[in-house]
């Protein structure tokens, strides 16, 4: 067979993904296209036209994703901020606006020397990682009590401390725990948590329901079943004049920030959108008690 061209191919991949119900069927065409090829996606159009053996391996990947296989299995990474994480089935995928709460913890300790993070419910270890890649000088601690997710998180900080970072301390524990990491109690300058907030029962896309662990996904009735206990071990956990950041659901704009001001040890309560104006995350700073 002869060569084909890569545009024909691309379309033909867009049409079928269209057909299928993907949210975006070129711009996932492409990636696949471009992660088959091996050139970044910029980089396409200056391949014309491919083999017949690339054709097959994409057809292939477009089959899996029209299937509403999520694209990070079929590429096996995600990015969140400067990292790249190994996913795959048994770990919750890193989403692109949780980048929005990274920037903000990052910030919240420009100013502190070899801060001490905690990221809670860290799942593949992209937030811990993300802060370790972007503070080589920080303390990182991440929690998760799902072991499958573990596994994955262990595999990625270890990929992390073979290239040169910096270690990364990884506890198999439960945010509902009375003594989670007790050791650090009033120690902490940051804790993060993308935590499960989805109300149960709410309608999600198959690459959700389908590949998602639930509990990664689901925090009970109304969402907020995590994101209270967070919201207390947070309060042990931090320092005064710690920070602490927790990304919620889009229907939380309101409730997580209620939550955050009964704590009479937390102050300076924030609500902040995601790119699309949506209510997504929601920080506040420890105080001494009065």
């Amino acid at each position: 067979m002869s060569r084909q061209p890569l545009r024909l191919v691309i379309a033909e991949a867009e049409r079928m993904l269209a057909a299928c119900g993907v949210a975006s069927p070129r711009v996932d065409a492409e990636i696949l296209a471009a992660h088959v090829v091996g050139v970044p996606r910029g980089k396409l159009m200056m391949h014309p036209l491919v083999d017949p053996p690339v054709v097959e391996a994409l057809r292939r990947l477009v089959v899996r994703r029209a299937a509403r296989e999520p694209l990070q299995h079929l590429l096996g990474t995600a990015v969140l901020g400067p990292v790249e994480v190994a996913v795959g089935p048994g770990v919750f995928t890193p989403r692109p606006e949780t980048e929005l709460l990274l920037e903000w913890g990052l910030k919240a300790i420009a100013d502190v020397p070899s801060p001490l993070v905690v990221d809670l419910c860290t799942g593949s270890g992209a937030i811990a990682l993300g802060v370790a890649a972007s503070r080589p000088d920080a303390v990182v601690h991440a929690v998760e009590a799902d072991t499958g997710a573990m596994s994955w998180a262990a595999r990625n900080v270890s990929d992390h401390v073979a290239a040169g970072g910096t270690p990364i301390t990884l506890h198999v524990a439960d945010v509902r725990w009375p003594d989670l990491l007790i050791e650090l109690e009033s120690k902490v300058d940051l804790v993060l948590c993308n935590p499960p907030y989805v109300p149960d029962g709410v309608e999600l896309p198959p690459e959700v329901t389908e590949w998602d662990p639930p509990g990664a996904v689901f925090g009970g009735p109304d969402g907020l079943e995590i994101i209270r206990a967070v919201i207390t071990s947070s309060a042990a956990l931090l320092r005064y004049g710690g920070r602490l950041g927790i990304e919620h659901d889009d229907t939380h704009g309101e409730s997580v920030p209620a939550l955050l001001r009964r704590r009479k040890v937390l102050t300076d309560v924030e609500e902040h959108p995601d790119l699309t104006g949506r209510p997504r995350f929601a920080t506040a700073r420890r105080v001494a008690p009065q």
